[in-house]
């Protein structure tokens, strides 16, 4: 099966290698597939995502199809498989899938027009981890000995999950902060005041209230005391430190609103390298680069 599914099989030079083409293409650099048809299947509610991949797709010149899974035949019974198949058998040449099912893509072997992870379960969203990276690149110039503290509800991030192993074979120092009962103790743990002191990038997490099945043990007013990039901590921050966000933003819970633009932050950043690093993805999978 063609595509993006994951980094987990990707090599640090192939990694560095998407990265430097996105770059290019944010630069100026061009690429055009006239007459390509793809569609993004979002079984999950999105914003920065799926409008990201589809503006990269017409950047491309790549005509986009958009699935709405409330009036698909989903609702009667027809099996993501399947789903995905008719658009295969329509001649599409790529989908871009986001799912709530762990490593959805596992049912899918038997397609053969390449799929583009947009997120599934709590386990991958390759895309996104390669656009923080392109962010942190773009900014520091490498990523050895770069020290980042990801923070919040990590149990329930497959950006977190995702960007913790990339970055440890990048070599950079992973840290998780937050609530216990969000630390499912996928790096070494570091108080939130101790990595605004010392991290190179503060990447602050939403709580997933959607995905909680218990709900949160403490307010959100706590939550924002004890675990927010508050105005206080800000000033905590090292000169050269950045922050990072995945979005969409909880203001005033991960985060102080005034801060979601401060000088230090680099959220908005993010969601446009976001285009150019799908549209760098993209073209290597057509390419068969990738």
């Amino acid at each position: 099966m063609k595509g993006l599914l994951t980094l987990k099989n990707l090599s640090t030079t192939k990694i560095k290698e998407i990265i430097e083409y996105a770059l290019k293409l944010k630069g100026g650099a061009t690429k055009t597939y006239s007459g390509k048809k793809m569609a993004t299947l979002f079984f999950e509610n999105s914003t920065r995502t799926q409008y990201s991949f589809q503006t990269a797709m017409l950047n491309l010149g790549i005509n986009v199809l958009s699935f709405n899974a409330s009036s698909s035949s989903i609702n009667k019974g027809e099996s993501l498989y399947d789903t995905v198949k008719t658009f295969e058998a329509l001649g599409l040449d790529g989908v871009v899938i986001r799912h709530s099912q762990d490593e959805y893509f596992k049912e899918l072997e038997n397609i053969n027009m390449p799929i583009f992870n947009g997120g599934d379960g709590a386990s991958n969203h390759p895309t996104q981890n390669l656009l923080d990276l392109m962010t942190i690149y773009e900014e520091f110039g490498h990523f050895e000995g770069l020290k980042i503290a990801i923070v919040g509800d990590i149990s329930h991030s497959r950006v977190a999950h995702g960007n913790i192993e990339i970055m440890e074979r990048l070599g950079m120092e992973t840290y998780i902060s937050g609530p216990e009962e969000y630390n499912d103790h996928s790096a070494k743990y570091i108080s939130l005041d101790e990595a605004c002191k010392t991290c190179d990038i503060i990447m602050l997490l939403r709580v997933q209230f959607e995905r909680h099945l218990e709900k949160m043990s403490i307010t959100k007013e706590e939550y924002h005391k004890n675990y927010g990039l508050t105005l206080e901590r800000y000033e905590m921050l090292k000169d050269n430190t950045i922050i990072m966000h995945p979005a969409p933003v909880n203001r005033g819970i991960e985060i102080d609103s005034s801060l979601v633009e401060a000088k230090k932050s680099r959220i908005f950043k993010q969601m446009t390298n976001g285009v150019y690093v799908r549209m760098a993805v993209i073209s290597m999978v057509l390419d068969g680069d990738l």
